[in-house]
């Protein structure tokens, strides 16, 4: 087939330079428009977009005229990393006019008719989208959501899951450019970040959930949340605790979670990692600048997995927030949405 035409919305800011970084060379994608903020329209995206990614900006890209982060725009679909707060109205104006809408935005993640999708964990939501003629929204979870559902999911199916607390450790990248002062985060962890417990617990649910006439049940068991901005520049990091609801030896959950496959696997994505979970048994793992590209940075390290002595196993999470986090969960999606035909050029 031949490639399908790519705009992203929000392209100068952290998530969406990744876009831009990912998609280059990409088998199934190319990008054919760029849109941001006021500040930046009307520029050559090489003048208006302060690059801060290791390596160049792609030549293909550097001439192309930032646009307005409205229709029309002239691509087959729509790559968003907007704020929340304008991407709301943006993403449903294009979804309206006709363009399918790949979103890592919070917007719709939990409106009723939008997939929330981790390919390897959820595929069966994308029935949602049945009879859309291909305009509609799909969004990817939060940064930290995303890890936290793919090393339940396995635990989740073979042994169910019945109450889950996470403490999280989130790297500065995740709160964008220029993100969190240096006179704040400085010899400092920062026990809050706006909405992300909600979030996290709401999202977990939603992805975990059954497809059940057209609409998705959230799993029923609670998730409790606590969430912390800490000095590391990428590669989000979750402390988790789980009850199972049978008994299950620590040798089966850790087998559950090495053996886990997905659609994405099945199926030879271009962005899929051959592993989507890789468990490391030293004692001091999994660590942000050691573990969080695994897997090209889709890859998500489980490590210090031990029984637990409130509830029954614990662990560390680790991935790459803006990678498996944000940019390349969205990518992912996409390639799966093309792969079951949802997407066409």
């Amino acid at each position: 087939m031949s490639k399908l035409r790519v705009g992203i919305l929000g392209a100068t800011g952290t998530v969406g330079q990744r876009f831009v970084q990912m998609l280059e060379r990409h088998p199934l994608f190319t990008v054919s428009a760029l849109a941001a903020s006021d500040r930046s329209q009307g520029k050559p995206y090489a003048d208006a977009c302060a690059w801060k990614l290791a390596g160049e900006m792609p030549r293909a890209v550097r001439e192309l005229t930032v646009q307005p982060p409205r229709p029309p725009l002239d691509c087959d679909v729509v790559f968003s990393s907007l704020p929340a707060d304008v991407g709301r109205e943006a993403e449903g104006c294009f979804a309206a006019e006709g363009y399918p809408v790949i979103s890592n935005t919070s917007s719709y993640r939990m409106d009723a008719g939008v997939p929330l999708l981790v390919p390897e964990v959820n595929p069966e939501h994308l029935a949602l989208l049945d009879g859309r003629d291909g305009a509609f929204i799909v969004t990817n979870p939060n940064c930290s959501a995303v890890m936290i559902a793919l090393a339940l999911a396995p635990l989740h199916r073979r042994f169910g899951v019945a109450a889950v607390a996470a403490t999280t450790l989130q790297a500065l990248s995740g709160a964008g450019y220029p993100g969190v002062s240096a006179l704040d985060i400085t010899d400092n962890v920062l026990p809050f970040i706006a909405n992300e417990e909600e979030k996290i617990e709401r999202e977990t649910q939603k992805i975990l959930g059954t497809l059940r006439d057209g609409a998705v049940e959230p799993a029923p068991f609670p998730v409790s949340a606590q969430c912390h901005r800490v000095n590391v520049q990428d590669g989000h990091m979750a402390a988790v605790r789980v009850k199972l609801a049978r008994k299950a030896a620590l040798a089966e959950v850790r087998e559950a979670l090495t053996s886990f496959r997905g659609a994405p696997q099945e199926l030879g994505l271009h962005s899929a990692p051959e592993r989507p979970i890789v468990v490391r048994d030293e004692p001091d793992r999994p660590q942000p600048r050691l573990d969080r590209d695994a897997g090209n940075g889709m890859s998500v390290t489980v490590g210090r997995l031990l029984p637990d002595s409130v509830l029954d196993y614990r662990f560390v999470t680790l991935s790459h927030n803006t990678i498996r986090g944000a940019a390349g969960a969205a990518i992912l999606n996409a390639e799966l949405l093309v792969a079951r035909g949802y997407l066409k050029a």
